[in-house]
């Protein structure tokens, strides 16, 4: 039963809401209502002018409204006195179906219809840096392999654990914390659930994260490559499909675990994954990640092959244990909703085409991976990605509308970006 955001409101002495969407660029947009006027809120939503944000919209369209979904409703921790809430598009009186939790929201309905629960769950990587953003905020954090470095992590005491206390107050399991592979990075998890759930979280760890680190005095970045000699900023999600609380891709008798839905899910991925680039990789930087020569602590940590392989932390896809699999080519930059969305469509159309992932790969791409040459490569750059997801038929089919908005927003970012003159060019050719 939705929660009722007036009794909400007296309840838990709750005196301001930020009502909040996500965009298309995955930038956070919000409208702080006092409590007074939350049931007014509630019904007619909160207004916005769509093209004031990374929206397909223009400044002649009508107003955006942002309803709330009470059941989003997450009392922030660190400030109790604030609401905030996850909000649905809508404009003359429809859903908006270029916004990205929409999107997911449709994907998952179809999946429903199906018989399919999708649940998921993310690794988060960041930073926590100076911040004026030119450096690491810990300049003793030096070592050339820093990766669960106890003493950094210890130094960070007070920033991690208060984000976990966040997170154990808020009932979202959170398991482990530790310190990633690059110099002042950072990975914090917390259970799996239903996607839009995990979604929801996922952007709001991200608030979380950004503002305990500004109140502590740093600064958090989820930036996939913001230091081009350190691992950059994966988002790995752990994907399985459920129906009826039985975990559809689990198979006693299937190879490493897996059901044959389970592999046609994975086919689905592997089918479609230049084109979910564009979503799960959104950035011109995204590709400074994925296609990284060796960092200081000897591996990226990240693929450029499109494989799946068992235990192997060098593919693409990774199969650490029966029922899930591992995506291991997402970034910090991923929209949290068209990250779930992306996955989702992708294998749904794995399993309605039975698609055959191929065969499973167990070498060390990092030493291997150049002697291959059937194996398909993932992007070299946001462009490459862009006409990968424009000429997908797969996804066009499934994001539908969602797509030419898309398109069009990125377009305009990577031109922006190749009218930027560099000083590499500068020093590499001013002496041509």
């Amino acid at each position: 039963m939705p929660i009722d955001l007036v009794d909400a409101a007296k309840e838990r002495k709750i005196r301001y809401f930020l009502i909040s969407y996500t965009d298309l660029f995955g930038t956070q947009r919000a409208k702080l209502v006092p409590a007074s006027a939350i049931g007014g809120m509630a019904k007619n939503g909160a207004g916005f002018a769509g093209f004031a944000t990374w929206l397909d919209m223009t400044p002649a369209d009508p107003d955006l409204f942002a309803i709330p979904d009470s059941d989003s409703l997450i009392q922030l921790p660190w400030n109790p006195e604030v609401g905030w809430l996850a909000a649905d598009l809508w404009m003359d009186g429809k859903l908006v179906e270029q916004a990205p939790r929409t999107l997911l929201k449709k994907l998952m309905a179809t999946a429903a219809d199906e018989g399919f629960e999708f649940k998921s769950g993310v690794e988060c990587e960041f930073f926590l840096i100076a911040p004026n953003g030119e450096a690491i905020a810990d300049a003793s954090d030096r070592q050339s392999k820093p990766c669960y470095d106890q003493a950094a992590l210890m130094r960070h005491y007070d920033v991690i654990t208060e984000i976990c206390d966040c997170m154990l107050a808020l009932g979202w399991s959170p398991y482990q914390n530790d310190h990633e592979d690059a110099n002042g990075q950072f990975e914090m998890n917390w259970e799996y659930d239903n996607a839009l759930v995990t979604a929801d979280r996922h952007a709001f760890f991200k608030y979380m994260v950004k503002a305990i680190a500004e109140k502590n005095g740093l600064r958090a970045t989820f930036m996939p490559k913001p230091f081009s000699n350190l691992t950059g900023n994966g988002c790995h999600a752990h994907i399985s499909i459920w129906k009826d609380g039985t975990n559809l891709f689990a198979d006693d008798k299937g190879e490493l675990g897996i059901s044959r839905l389970g592999y046609h899910f994975i086919g689905g991925v592997i089918a479609s994954a230049d084109a979910m680039c564009a979503l799960t990789n959104p950035t011109v930087n995204s590709y400074k990640r994925i296609n990284a020569p060796r960092t200081l602590s000897g591996a990226t940590w990240s693929p450029n092959t499109v494989t799946y392989t068992g235990n192997n932390r060098t593919h693409m896809i990774r199969i650490p244990e029966a029922g899930r699999f591992e995506l291991r080519v997402a970034d910090g930059a991923a929209n949290p909703y068209l990250l779930q969305a992306a996955v989702l469509a992708a294998g749904l159309d794995g399993i309605k085409n039975k698609r055959d992932p191929g065969k499973r790969l167990d070498i060390n791409m990092y030493t291997e991976g150049h002697t291959l040459t059937e194996v398909k490569k993932l992007p070299l750059n946001l462009l490459d990605a862009l006409r990968a997801l424009e000429q997908s038929q797969v996804l066009r089919d499934y994001l539908g509308d969602f797509i030419p908005s898309y398109l069009k927003l990125k377009r305009d970012e990577w031109n922006d970006y190749s009218r930027h003159l560099t000083q590499w060019e500068r020093d590499a050719t001013l002496d041509c």
